[in-house]
């Protein structure tokens, strides 16, 4: 269903080229949930960009939906949905306008869109929404309102992007089985973008991690927990300074370069419960004190920390390089 091969994006910027996608391969098959996961500035959205044909490559090769974006971009969009993070809705239109309009750009009937609109609203958990103004809806109405919009043409492969951005835990959760319905139901292939290891963990057939514009690592949610063995620890210190230090004290105690995020130090050793002794033992020595201590088995996070050193979370410095380059 998606297919690259070097997948390359190079943005020119006031303070030289900046290479956001650097030789991407993926694969990506008919019925499959595939997440992409990356901060901001590692290439995501510019890949998503790329495939759904709203950004040209500047080397490589794509087939999406059986179509090359960049030789026939019209026959990609004919076949995809595309769900953007930042919404498709005008605030004073009404809802069931919106998506009958929506279908109607990809030849769909009028007649025929509106069966397929009130359709998707029913699945959606939105049938009382046709008449309303969609500055009326809640956020969570919204952004299945924006889902809907994607599927009215019937697409093999929808993308969603950051599907859950902003959302309390209960629409998140709605959103969730609304997403495994378009598999399960439709045979939908869908492909999304998110910051939540725990949606991904929930919701995705097989993980694509991209960092500094390169695939990382792939597999099953499972198989991706497995590379990091052993137990995670994870102790919060009274202030980031102190925290540095505390990594200090574990690195010298039992060799291994601890990550540091803010207060917390994590590591990852064989036996968390026989290792945790020494290390508050070495702390006190040491005159730090942790706040709080936390032993678990690997989870998305971890592998995310042991594979790009840092947390899956907004970077500014790598915000910034990304703004300069979507303003390019």
């Amino acid at each position: 269903m998606i297919e690259t091969r070097e997948l390359r994006r190079t943005f020119t910027t006031r303070g030289g080229a900046v290479e956001a996608v650097r030789g991407v391969d993926l694969q990506v098959d008919a019925g499959e949930i595939v997440g992409f996961l990356g901060p901001n500035g590692a290439g995501k959205t510019t890949t998503l960009r790329m495939l759904t044909t709203l950004l040209r490559p500047t080397g490589g090769s794509a087939t999406v939906a059986g179509r090359d974006p960049a030789r026939d971009p019209v026959g990609v969009r004919r076949n995809v949905g595309y769900v953007a993070q930042g919404g498709m809705t005008l605030p004073e239109a009404r809802a069931g306008e919106e998506i009958v309009d929506h279908a109607r750009l990809y030849g769909v009937s009028r007649d025929e869109a509106r069966v397929r609109s009130r359709r998707l609203l029913e699945h959606l958990d939105l049938p009382d929404v046709w008449d309303r103004q969609c500055r009326s809806l809640s956020g969570g109405q919204r952004r299945r309102l924006d889902i809907a919009m994607g599927l009215v043409h019937e697409p093999v492969l929808v993308f969603l992007d950051e599907p859950t951005t902003g959302q309390d835990p209960q629409s998140r959760a709605n959103l969730w089985d609304h997403i495994r319905r378009l598999r399960g139901e439709l045979g939908t292939t869908v492909f999304l973008t998110t910051h939540y290891l725990d949606e991904a963990d929930a919701l995705c057939d097989r993980i694509l991690i991209i960092d500094h514009g390169e695939i990382v690592a792939r597999g099953t949610p499972d198989q991706l927990k497995r590379q990091v063995s052993g137990d995670a620890v994870a102790l919060s210190l009274p202030d980031p300074a102190a925290a540095e230090t505390a990594a200090t004290v574990i690195r010298n105690l039992i060799d291994i370069e601890p990550a540091v995020d803010g207060v917390t130090v994590r590591c990852h050793v064989t036996d968390g419960a026989a290792t945790l002794p020494g290390m508050l033992r070495a702390l006190d020595r040491a005159g730090l004190s942790a706040t709080a201590v936390e032993v678990r088995r690997p989870s998305l996070d971890d592998v995310f920390l042991h594979l790009t050193g840092r947390s899956l979370r907004d970077d500014p410095a790598h915000l910034e390089v990304a703004a300069h380059a979507h303003r390019a």
